[in-house]
């Protein structure tokens, strides 16, 4: 049954994530803890699992297609494998509500750089050399960071920032992000899995389901008009963001009175 399940929300998180050019782990963390009833820790850990394997595909179609630099990637990658990991022990601490908060005002910035993502191009930076490396190496340990912590690749902060700040074309964007994502999302799905957040029974399942999800998805969104995808993500994921605004701090205890 874990299988299935996993099989299950691989197969959605990645569609619905390849649908909208995102990484698959802000829809896969709402469906496992709705659907598997797990708490938010495990949910985001298991994630970044499932993160790995998307980047490993995504890199791979993209560097098929010639829209990947290496050295930008290795850049992001450095300090992001530090601050994921960070990320990753922050999350740990936090009490479950507070995490479910942060996730819901996640999303909701995430839904707003995506919204904005047509014009970001119109107000890029261009910058000499060192100054592009100060600044990929700035997005790596701030994206790595938040990917540790939700749960997620990072995709949604590093491309947008290099698209402004270091006058990067979109599609060579997302293609460095993938590959960048790789380490980074391992380093903070091992720190979750040593502090018991990865969910290993659905594993198989989970990451079997992500790379064909992923495949239709990116298959259908050249057939959706754009301006309908954004509608639909901006729906779903604002849903989502405020249910988990909403969680409820645990009221305390009170000891009878003698």
């Amino acid at each position: 049954m874990n299988i299935f399940m996993g099989l299950a929300i691989g197969l959605l998180s990645g569609f619905f994530g390849g649908l909208v050019g995102l990484g698959g782990g802000i829809i896969m963390i709402p469906l496992m803890v709705g659907l598997l009833k797990i708490n938010q820790h495990m949910a985001h850990g298991t994630s970044l699992v499932g993160v790995v394997f998307t980047g490993i595909s995504g890199a791979i179609t993209y560097s098929l297609s010639g829209s990947i630099e290496l050295v930008p990637a290795l850049l992001l990658a450095s300090t992001a494998m530090i601050t994921a990991r960070l990320g990753a022990r922050y999350a740990t601490s936090l009490p479950e509500w507070k995490l479910k908060r942060s996730f819901g005002y996640f999303l909701i910035f995430v839904t707003i750089v995506f919204l904005l993502k047509p014009y970001l191009g119109e107000f890029s930076l261009s910058s000499t050399v060192w100054i592009k490396t100060i600044i990929l190496l700035g997005i790596g340990a701030f994206a790595g960071f938040l990917s540790g912590m939700m749960g997620v690749g990072g995709g949604s902060i590093m491309v947008p920032a290099m698209v402004i700040f270091a006058g990067m074309g979109q599609q060579v964007a997302q293609g460095i992000s993938l590959l960048a994502m790789i380490p980074a999302s391992a380093i903070g799905a091992f720190t979750h899995n040593r502090n018991g957040n990865v969910h290993t029974k659905i594993l198989p399942g989970l990451v079997v389901g992500i790379l064909p999800g992923t495949f239709l998805g990116g298959s259908l969104a050249h057939i959706l008009p754009e301006v309908a995808l954004r509608i639909i993500f901006a729906i779903v994921v604002v849903y989502t963001a405020i249910k988990n605004i909403r969680a409820k701090k645990p009221e305390t205890a009170v000891e009878p009175s003698t």
